[in-house]
């Protein structure tokens, strides 16, 4: 069996305290990380590194691995003959054992000999992730596949995030912020405990039309000039569907115009309003017919937008 320096590995001294312990781990985990680092031989850096922190942040698992005593780095050694009592090995036996492993055995026999005092099961955490959701799914309701990263411990107790994905079901009159409970998709339990719950935080999408107040939608509506003055039917897309919508003649920039129950559904059955907010939009180019007809407009109207303006200026 070659002897491996974890204190060496993590460039602790022998005495180091667990806060030690884990502060050198982190700062080389980050260094070696696969995902990080591309270096030649950083994956097994980062394995012996992840083994080393598994044995030494383990207080019973420490304790043991001192009792094999000092070596030098890679040097063939035998445990001490109380560990070859205790597994009812030879010394030969141990020539093709890894020190990981025989750790590993050490951690199962503790275990098998606490067998009948073991500590209860414990139910595992609960997580909470965000999930970005249409108006349109919360419209209609909708049932949607998701991807989440969800915290797990490996088998040498490290904290990773697992890809993991769920179809979940986007109750009609959802609101932003409402939480959806999956029951026992979080954290896995402790010897034996049920899992925890993983719940979907939703927020909803930014929509390139609407504008969300409560259950309110606001949208933007552009008339052309002769539109809000001699009044118009037009049409206004909805999340139900296009809707025509009554403009009144000499409507002005601002006026909301109001869409009874055509906003989004409450969860108790109640709809929202949708309001259309009237924008006056000018044409930036004029063909010669055009430009004629606002010429003989603007000669024959006596309309002066700025009469309260101009009346307020007078000295």
């Amino acid at each position: 069996m070659k002897y491996i320096d974890y204190y060496k590995v993590l460039g602790v001294e022998r005495d180091a305290t667990l806060a030690d312990i884990k502060k050198a781990y982190r700062k080389l985990a980050h260094k070696y990380h696969p995902d990080v680092s591309k270096g030649t031989g950083a994956e097994e850096k980062f394995k012996d590194i992840s083994v080393a922190y598994a044995t030494l942040k383990d207080p019973e698992k420490r304790a043991a691995y001192d009792e094999l005593g000092r070596h030098p780095q890679g040097e063939e050694f035998v445990p001490p003959h109380q560990w070859q009592e205790h597994f009812h090995e030879s010394a030969a036996d141990f020539a093709d054992v890894d020190l990981a492993d025989l750790l590993a055995a050490f951690a199962a026999a503790q275990q098998s000999e606490r067998r009948g005092r073991a500590q209860p099961s414990m139910r595992g955490p609960d997580y909470e992730v965000p999930v970005s959701v249409t108006l349109e799914q919360i419209y209609n309701g909708a049932e949607t596949e998701i991807t989440v990263s969800v915290p797990e411990y490996d088998s040498h107790g490290l904290l990773h995030r697992v890809p993991k994905t769920f179809r979940v079901r986007i109750p009609k009159g959802a609101s932003d912020g409402q939480r959806l409970r999956l029951p026992e998709k979080g954290g896995a339990g402790l010897r034996g405990g049920k899992p925890g719950d993983l719940y979907i935080v939703m927020n909803i999408q930014p929509h390139r039309f609407y504008r969300v107040s409560g259950n309110d939608l606001y949208i933007d509506l552009p008339l052309a000039p002769w539109e809000a003055a001699l009044g118009a039917t037009v049409q206004i897309p909805t999340l139900g569907g296009p809707v025509e919508m009554t403009i009144p003649p000499g409507t002005v920039a601002g006026r909301k115009l109001r869409l009874g129950k055509r906003g989004l559904p409450a969860g108790s059955g109640a709809q929202g309003d949708l309001y259309a907010v009237v924008h006056i939009a000018v044409p930036k180019t004029l063909n010669a017919r055009e430009r004629e007809l606002f010429s003989q407009l603007a000669a024959a109207s006596s309309f002066n937008p700025r009469a309260q303006l101009n009346a307020g200026a007078t000295p």
